[in-house]
């Protein structure tokens, strides 16, 4: 018989802050645990079974040799694999709603594993609860809407995710450090560590791929760094940069696009208006989305300096602050200060997506 779970939704998406998990788990009575890597894979929520069973009291471990994960329970050890349908728990098998799978490195189950399975194998009541549940999505109006961007004039079909994929460009590397700033900071080491955090973001609240001109700290040359945006469905390119000055007084972000004359030009003939000034369109939402979370954001700006001269994918390029400024440095040279900007920088995102599918 099935114990009872109780199973909270909000009605609307929260934008939590960034310490602020995901999931909220345990046995009922229990504290309350937080779970702060939930990913989406084709919109359903997946969660860490190395964070789940803590949280549940519970214990359980992968076995490298038969590629199983054995999970113990009150009734006995249940297995399961990444891919299968079913967990089996003696000479039961338990049909599962979604396979198991391995995502960034670590063994995850669906929301269903946790909320219905075990569930219902457990003796005791779950408290569980999505502090930010994807939306139901339909064929005329989905979560992020339809981008009008085109890479190099390619289209994409009409039947296709509105948001396929992101590119993230952290300028410099290697060798090339940038903007050197306040205590030695570096421009590379702050643009890849808020492209990384950006990067993870993407993946577990949008469920898609993302794709970084760099992952580690090496140099690049321009059309390497480039090819990031020839990736199957990339549909917004942000380029992040860091900047520095003489005097301390300046500070904040600066977002800047390709002139809009340069983008109406380069649309096919044909397309829809909204696609001559997509990267305008993404700037502002971004710039938007920095503001609400409290950031001192310029206006923006147009510059011919931008890479991609062909096609009219959205592209902007961000000066994430000055590493001269002791307020941007102690943001920019921090772990949740990164964070911060990552949160604020997906928001943005998501706005432009709603906008555009309008």
């Amino acid at each position: 018989m099935k114990r009872l779970v109780i199973f909270l939704t909000l009605g609307g998406l929260l934008l939590a802050a960034p310490l602020l998990a995901d999931v909220e788990l345990s046995r009922q009575g229990a504290p309350v645990q937080r779970l702060s890597e939930v990913y989406l894979y084709d919109g359903v929520p997946y969660l860490a079974i190395d964070d789940v069973l803590p949280a549940l009291k519970l214990s359980g471990y992968w076995n490298s040799i038969d590629h199983r994960y054995y999970l113990r329970l009150p009734s006995g050890t249940a297995t399961f694999f990444p891919g299968s349908r079913y967990l089996q728990l003696g000479e039961r098998f338990i049909p599962l709603t979604h396979s198991a799978r391995f995502i960034d490195g670590r063994l995850r189950v669906a929301e269903s594993f946790v909320v219905d399975q075990l569930g219902d194998l457990l003796p005791f009541p779950l408290y569980y609860r999505n502090l930010d549940p994807p939306h139901a999505v339909t064929s005329d109006q989905n979560l992020f809407g339809r981008l009008f961007s085109f890479l190099l004039q390619k289209k994409r079909s009409r039947a296709e995710p509105s948001l396929r994929a992101v590119a993230i460009d952290p300028a410099h590397g290697g060798e090339d450090a940038g903007v050197l700033g306040l205590n030695g900071s570096k421009e590379k080491d702050v643009t890849l560590g808020v492209a990384r955090q950006l990067e993870k973001l993407i993946k577990m609240q949008l469920g898609v791929p993302v794709f970084l001109s760099r992952n580690e700290d090496y140099q690049l040359d321009a059309d390497k760094r480039l090819e990031v945006v020839a990736q199957d469905g990339v549909d917004a390119f942000l380029l992040l940069h860091a900047q520095g000055a003489l005097t301390p007084r300046s500070h904040g972000l600066h977002l800047y696009v390709r002139p809009e004359a340069v983008e109406k030009v380069l649309s096919p003939q044909g397309e829809d208006a909204a696609a001559s000034h997509s990267s305008m369109m993404l700037a502002l939402r971004l710039s938007a989305a920095l503001r609400d979370a409290g950031f001192d954001v310029a206006e923006v700006s147009q510059t011919a300096l931008l890479p991609l001269e062909r096609g009219n994918l959205p592209t902007v390029l961000i000066e994430l602050g000055y590493l001269t400024a002791q307020e941007d440095w102690s943001l920019l040279t921090q772990k949740e200060g990164q964070k911060r900007l990552a949160q604020a920088l997906l928001n943005g995102l998501k706005d432009f997506a709603e906008q555009t599918g309008l």
